[in-house]
């Protein structure tokens, strides 16, 4: 056995690129004089007694990797599987790592001589990732590397993390097929798109596409309700029938759903209780927030005495797994790369570090800068909705704006088309409609 042998470990949801970092770490690894060994299913084996290394464990070689980084999923799969311990899990204070997992975890590595570890994931499992490089102390070198399509880790620079380009790029086709059966068929589609706290994913594909209005959690403060979100898609709804169609595409951002209220909250607008994953969150898969959205507006609808026809899809299990677009492809192979020249070069992966590129150059984050100190998670990135990309995203969304309400013409078919007096019309909707401040969308 090897001195040094490097360890890989995928976390948390797919996105595509991740064969390409395991495949090109792999190759750089061996050539530099490492042993590689893959982990199956995340740290779900490594955390209990019951890892077997044949069974849950694997060496890579530059032969099996070669051509891997073209494939979506993973060789080594994954799972959401954490060492945080979920008596500490709350909304108010801190997490804390498992002590008892996380040793587990570095007996395990230990016994097998890993000396160097990578972990590829989201923001849970480069917690996870720390809680192993503050656990060892400086004797295992230790690198993660960022991958959510989410695109919510904060990368400086605005960097986006790997998978997000392609995750953008298949949901812009979908939402573009969308876009013709919804002309086609005279229907509205109301796309809820994955991305839990941010919605980077919602915003990109609904630019991209040129979808009819794109609807973030970002856009509102700290807590919404239901009848806000409906408020804006409605408003969309009314303007463009202003214009004689009855069709057209809304995307809302699934993590829409946190702005409704804590687990309790939530519980009692669906009626029913609402399960955690193992790192905590809301799942957001039991929250149907397009059926919620859709119901809402059809009240809406048949008070007026009319039915308008709405679609809902659920978009996000289809683009995680895909095959990587060049663009992460080759995103993925320098981050892969960047992690053997950080994990034999740096110090900075002694305590742990995260691998990005800043204008093509590598440039190691440390753990430490990442940290909310409230929460003791990885910070989020989220929208930043002052920005130019933002603005330019709005302007070219069919919204109700505050120009509309002021303008006597178009409020006057508004109102027509809503079956309100224009001065009720005006009440009804001022809140959902947008100010227009410096260029830049404000409610």
């Amino acid at each position: 056995m090897s001195e040094n042998r490097v360890g890989i470990v995928v976390g948390g949801g797919p996105a595509p690129g991740i064969n390409g970092v395991i495949g090109s770490a792999t190759i750089e690894a061996v050539n530099q004089g490492f042993e590689v060994v893959g982990f199956f299913d995340g740290f779900r084996w490594l955390t209990g007694d019951a890892f077997d290394e044949p069974t849950h464990a694997i060496p890579l070689s530059i032969r099996d990797v070669a051509r891997i980084h073209f494939d979506g999923g993973s060789v080594l799969r994954t799972s959401r599987a954490n060492l945080i311990d979920p008596s500490t899990i709350s909304d108010t204070d801190p997490v804390q790592p498992d002590r008892t997992k996380t040793e587990r975890v570095l007996s395990h590595f230990k016994r097998m001589n890993i000396t160097h570890l990578i972990t590829i994931g989201g923001d849970d499992t480069a917690l996870s990732s720390r809680f192993i490089a503050d656990a060892a102390d400086g004797a295992m070198r230790v690198v993660h590397v960022p991958k959510t399509i989410d695109n919510d880790l904060p990368l400086p620079h605005g960097t986006p993390s790997f998978g997000y380009a392609t995750a953008r790029f298949y949901g812009t086709q979908i939402i573009k097929n969308l876009m013709r059966d919804s002309l086609t068929t005279g229907r509205w589609y109301i796309v809820t798109v994955m991305g839990r706290r941010a919605g980077a994913l919602a915003l990109g594909v609904g630019q991209a596409a040129g979808a009819t209005v794109t609807v973030i959690p970002e856009e509102f403060t700290e807590k919404t309700t239901l009848h806000a979100i409906a408020d804006v898609v409605e408003g969309a709804m009314l303007k463009r029938l202003t214009m004689g169609r009855p069709d057209g595409v809304a995307v809302v951002a699934e993590g829409l759903a946190y702005q409704l209220g804590d687990r309790k909250e939530i519980e009692q607008l669906l009626g029913r209780e609402v399960r955690v994953d193992a790192a905590g969150h809301l799942r957001l898969s039991d929250i149907p927030l397009g059926q919620l959205v859709r119901a809402e507006l059809e009240l809406r609808f048949k008070a007026r005495g009319e039915r308008l026809n709405m679609v809902t899809h659920l978009l996000g299990y289809e683009l995680r797994s895909a095959d990587p677009t060049p663009g992460d492809m080759a995103y993925c192979r320098s981050l892969g790369h960047g992690c053997i020249r950080l994990l034999t070069m740096s110090d900075d992966t002694r305590h742990g570090a995260m691998v990005t590129l800043i204008n093509g150059n590598l440039y190691p984050l440390k753990f430490q800068e990442m940290v909310d100190p409230r929460t003791n998670r990885i910070r989020i990135r989220r929208v930043d909705v002052t920005s130019d990309f933002y603005r330019v995203a709005r302007a070219y969304m069919l919204r109700l704006e505050r120009g509309d309400l002021e303008d006597a013409e178009m409020l006057k078919k508004l109102s027509a088309v809503a079956k309100m007096t224009p001065e009720a019309f005006r009440e009804r909707y001022r809140a959902a409609a947008t100010r227009i401040v410096d260029g830049v969308p404000v409610q």
